[in-house]
């Protein structure tokens, strides 16, 4: 939030001082400091840390990137897509930190909140029904793997999604689970010495 008002209190005296140079007839530098305040004036469309995170993924340092994305502590501020992409960024590269109830939480809201790609959707839709699979789901977990494959148009994804859909026919039911965990689950077999 105080990165918020600086960048106000900045782009404010940007815009006056600009306008002061207009104004007292340095036309010159007038027009080459409006490109000094477009700048500033751009970076509330565009979070630093969100485009360094990018970055970071697209060279693959993923530790680097998390980092970034962590660092955005106020996502609603942001326009609606860069909220959606902090929040589905935030819920795949902390899935494990987070747990499933909440992964599932941030890439719902980023669903509802509009990602740009077919690609991400459909990234998105993979991540949700390996969490609905894991969590005993199976039918929503199918529907959600069928939209990410209707998404997934270049075909990026198709052996992930292969992959999961046979997982998902070997995968229990909640009826299943909840009868093994009413049995005690499975019996542990004795180390072999």
């Amino acid at each position: 939030m105080i990165g918020f008002i600086l960048r106000c209190l900045i782009a404010i005296g940007a815009i006056s001082f600009n306008t002061y140079l207009f104004v007292n007839g340095s036309w010159g530098w007038g027009i080459s400091f409006i490109f000094i305040t477009a700048i500033i004036i751009l970076s509330f469309f565009r979070n630093e840390n969100m485009i360094l995170a990018l970055n970071q993924m697209r060279v693959g340092n993923q530790d680097k990137a998390k980092k970034y994305i962590n660092r955005i502590s106020a996502p609603q501020f942001l326009p609606r897509k860069q909220h959606a992409y902090v929040l589905y960024l935030q819920a795949v590269m902390n899935a494990q930190e987070l747990g499933f109830a909440n992964s599932e939480v941030l890439l719902r809201k980023a669903l509802f909140l509009g990602l740009r790609t077919a690609e991400d959707n459909a990234v998105a839709r993979m991540h949700l029904s390996s969490i609905c699979a894991q969590t005993g789901r199976k039918s929503e977990a199918v529907s959600l793997l069928a939209e990410a494959k209707k998404l997934d148009k270049s075909g990026m994804m198709k052996d992930q999604i292969k992959t999961m859909q046979q997982q998902l026919q070997m995968a229990p039911s909640k009826n299943q689970m909840r009868m093994a965990q009413m049995m005690g689950g499975r019996k542990k077999m004795p180390k072999m010495r």
